[in-house]
Formats: C-alpha cells, sequence, structure tokens
C-alpha cells in the first residue's frame, strides 16, 4: 500500500509582535506535512525561514519533489539523502517519526528507549522594544527561571541592563542574531558580566565568526545561524562553547538528535530552540530539549491562538502537548482543517 503525502500552509496570527534584528512578524507562516499509510497518519510542522533561503513556497516545492520517494515508502536515513537539512526534511522527517509511533502502536519517546519528555524550564523571549517596554515585559516574567532578550547593534548594553533591572534572579539569554560587530562584542564584556548573563547566542554575522577564533568572552558564545548540522561542529570548536540546537536547520529530529550527541562528545554546552511555530512544531523538539542546559521553545506562547492540546505554560514550566498530539501513545486529537493545499504536493 502507498502511502499518500499531503502538505499545506498554514498562518497562524501572533498575539503582539515579534521583533527581532532583521524585521518584524506579525504570524507564524508554517508548512505541515501528513503522511497517511493504511488510514493511519502522521504529522509534522516546519517553518520556512528566509534567513536561510527559504519561502513557503519553496518549502513546499521542495516536499512536492519528495512525494514519489515518501509514496515507495523510503525510511528517515534515505530521507536525509534525498533532502538537505531545512524546513522540508524537517517536516517530512518529523512526519515519519509520528507515523512510526502510531502505525506501531508505540511513543516516539519509547522508540527512542526514554519515558515521555518531562516539563522544561524553557526561555520567554522578549523581542527588541525600548529599554522601558522591554523592562515592563520582563517584569511580568520574572518569576521564571530563564528569560531571552533580543537586541540589535543600538545600544544593547542599555536594554540588556534594563531587563536585569526588571528581572534579578532569572538566567538571561542575550541574542543578537547576527547584528553585532566583534568590536562591540568586546566592549559590552562589562556589561555582560555585570549582568550575569548566562550565554550570548550569535553575536557576529555567520559568514564573519571565524573573528571569534581564540576570542575569551565572559560570558559562553553559542552558535546559532553557523550550527545547522553536526558536521558543522569542527570548524566551531575554538569560536563558539555552545550550540543552539533547532529541527528547523538540522532538517528534523533525527539529525538533531545526532547534533545533540556530537556536541556533548565534543564539549559543547547545548541549547534546544525554535522559530516562532505552533505546538506541532514544537512536540518533537521535547527530545532533543530534555538533555539541554538552555530551553527556548516558546514559539507556540506567541501566538494569539495554538493548537488544541498543545504545550502550556504552568508554574514556570513548559509542558509537552496532550498525549496523541504528536508521537504516538495516544488517539490523535481532532485538528481544525488546513488550508490552502499545495496543488504539487498531495500524492
Amino acid at each position: 500500500m502507498l502511502r499518500r503525502l499531503i502538505a499545506r500552509h498554514r498562518s497562524w496570527p501572533l498575539a503582539t509582535p515579534f521583533r527581532i534584528s532583521r524585521g518584524v512578524k506579525h504570524s507564524a507562516e508554517v508548512v505541515v506535512v501528513e503522511i497517511r499509510h493504511g488510514g493511519i497518519a502522521g504529522r509534522g510542522e516546519a517553518v520556512p525561514y528566509a534567513r536561510y533561503g527559504e519561502t513557503v513556497d519553496s518549502v513546499l516545492g521542495q516536499i512536492g519533489l519528495a512525494k514519489g520517494a515518501i509514496a515507495s515508502g523510503i525510511n528517515r536515513a534515505q530521507l536525509d539523502e534525498l533532502l538537505s537539512p531545512g524546513a522540508a526534511r524537517n517536516a517530512i522527517d518529523c512526519a515519519l517519526w509520528d507515523l512510526e509511533a502510531n502505525r506501531t502502536g508505540s511513543s516516539v519517546a519509547a522508540l527512542l528507549g526514554r519515558t515521555p519528555p518531562p516539563a522544561l524550564a524553557s526561555a520567554q523571549t522578549i523581542g527588541i522594544d525600548t529599554p522601558e517596554r522591554m523592562a515592563r515585559a520582563a517584569a511580568q516574567v520574572a518569576t521564571l527561571e530563564l528569560i531571552k532578550l533580543k537586541v540589535d547593534a543600538c545600544d544593547p548594553g542599555t536594554r540588556i541592563r534594563a531587563v536585569r533591572q526588571a528581572a534579578p534572579d532569572a538566567r538571561l539569554i542575550v541574542d543578537a542574531n547576527e547584528s553585532w560587530t566583534l568590536d562591540l562584542l568586546r566592549e559590552l564584556q562589562p556589561v555582560l558580566a555585570e549582568a550575569r548573563v548566562d550565554l550570548i547566542e550569535q553575536p557576529l554575522p555567520a559568514a564573519q565568526d571565524e573573528a571569534l577564533s581564540g576570542f575569551v568572552s565572559a560570558t559562553p558564545i553559542c552558535a546559532d545561524e553557523s550550527c545547522h548540522v553536526a558536521a558543522d561542529l569542527p570548524r566551531l570548536r575554538d569560536r563558539y562553547q555552545a550550540v543552539n540546537i533547532k529541527l528547523d536547520k538540522t532538517g528534523g529530529l533525527s539529525e538533531a538528535l545526532r547534533l545533540l550527541k556530537a556536541a556533548r562528545e565534543g564539549g559543547f554546552r547545548v541549547m534546544v530552540g525554535c522559530m516562532v511555530c505552533s505546538s506541532l512544531g514544537i512536540a518533537p523538539a521535547f527530545h532533543v530539549a530534555r538533555d539541554a542546559e538552555f530551553v527556548d521553545l516558546d514559539g507556540p506562547l506567541w501566538l494569539r491562538r495554538d493548537r488544541d492540546d498543545g504545550v502550556r505554560m504552568r508554574d514556570g514550566r513548559l509542558h509537552p502537548p496532550a498525549p496523541g498530539f504528536w508521537g504516538g501513545a495516544g488517539v490523535a486529537p481532532s485538528q481544525p482543517p488546513d488550508r490552502r493545499v499545495h496543488p504539487g504536493a498531495s500524492a
């Protein structure tokens, strides 16, 4: 029996605008893949990311080109050979994990030899704004264990200090999204130390991060845009002390798990992050994030309305979706119908 693949674009409006150094988001534009086999389905979600040359149409096009191979029954290892790392492979890879769990009556956790993933202390992100507004936003989440703040090259020190004053006890991640220079990073060392920042995320552009070779920072530096897959790690060794694993970069849970293992063996600290997406894009990441020092999976918390039975923040911890939402171990809940089926992506 052939498998049937359906890919759709779905737009999720945000509750408030999400500002980073590269621009402002007002909605999460995601691609959802469903693979059906014998009346059983597996689902995956991915976010096409312009920074990596992706659009909704390009990702749907990649998925459409893979539909024949998916219908014939390729496995996840063969998928890695068919598609390069990125959003298209992520959506399909996660759908294949979900399908296997559902077909075997098991769960992804069990397939990995693990217990179900626990609730995690996830960061909540404060987007770029005036220092006063960022401080107010920080005060609202000051009791959380971990806060992440977005900055650019425009007076980041004042914003960092404002957030720290409003949230004196939280661990802080500062994410510059490639907007700094090495000179600015040097200049900010006293501020980072004074504010007790735990991690600086991707301060320099990925194409220029060789400048970090040999640089000793008061705060560990984490590679985000510079690190996609396990093969990237050797060249990052003398530049970064941590890596940010995102399934949309690795091309799915399969490579994310390989990157996690390689990072651990290479002495890197591990952060697991996400794009702004629904809970369907976050559920697989729990299986990597459970072993990370830094967790940043708040993407669905930015949505005006998330999927039913998705993640929930309670008592400062992000709880996984309900059983059966993704990854087996239950009856998958019904979902609102997705719209805008791509004409070339169903088989």
